[in-house]
């Protein structure tokens, strides 16, 4: 994501059209990472290719750049078509969620009827310990914040498969490298697996989550592979 923004700042500090030799000399990056960067920023309206094999700022740039009314409307357009894509690439169910003051909340999903949504049993607020969303949150806060997190909201066992120890809990997520997904194989609900990827915008803790209805867990980890692999245009509608 760095290296997209990277990208992005060369080519709005240029008032004209920049070449990739140019861009690659700016931001240090190699032909081939950046060809595949600028390929994902103008298939997302980030930046336009001209005629002249020239790059430029794109209009989605232009519009999540915007402080207007019709700009916040452009900002949750744009996020939610690139939800609604991604939900159709992974075919599952895919969230946006969020640590905010305290509580873990989800604040965009792209869903279809034949990709529902979780039905939420519980309050998603009390499921960090068990919700792919939840453990993906989790895992970026401090040892601290964590157990002050689950102070408030005690770990509950909701299937055979939950995971209430603390202390089990915590060595999982530290366990687990930064680039692998979490996973929920019917930890939160009976029937459901999910997978959720870590995603920062800022001081604010977020992450990009998918889920499955249990008889597609075959599907899983090549779903949660293809989330990860679509979390920067995501993350880049978030941070700009």
């Amino acid at each position: 994501m760095q290296d997209a923004l990277r990208v992005l700042e060369a080519l709005s500090r240029r008032a004209g059209d920049a070449r990739t030799a140019e861009l690659s000399a700016e931001t240090g990056l190699d032909a081939d990472r950046l060809g595949a960067l600028l390929a994902m920023l103008c298939g997302q309206g980030y930046a336009s290719r001209l005629d002249d094999g020239g790059y430029v700022t794109g209009e989605s740039l232009s519009l999540l750049g915007g402080s207007s009314l019709n700009s916040e409307f452009a900002i949750r357009s744009h996020l939610q078509g690139l939800l609604d894509r991604l939900r159709d690439e992974v075919n599952a169910a895919v969230y946006v969620g969020r640590y905010v003051d305290g509580e873990i909340t989800v604040t965009s999903v792209a869903d279809a009827p034949e990709t529902p949504r979780v039905h939420e049993w519980i309050d998603f607020r009390s499921t960090g310990h068990a919700s792919a969303v939840g453990k993906a949150l989790l895992s970026q806060l401090g040892p601290q914040a964590r157990r002050e997190h689950l102070s408030r909201h005690r770990p509950a066992r909701f299937t055979a498969r939950t995971i209430t120890d603390t202390r089990a809990l915590f060595s999982r997520l530290e366990a687990r490298p930064p680039v692998v997904p979490v996973l929920d194989v019917q930890e939160y609900a009976v029937g459901t697996v999910c997978a959720a990827v870590p995603m920062s915008t800022g001081p604010t803790v977020g992450c990009l989550a998918l889920s499955l209805p249990a008889r597609h867990a075959h599907r899983l980890h090549a779903a949660a592979a293809a989330l990860s692999r679509g979390s920067t245009p995501v993350l880049l509608s978030l941070t700009l």
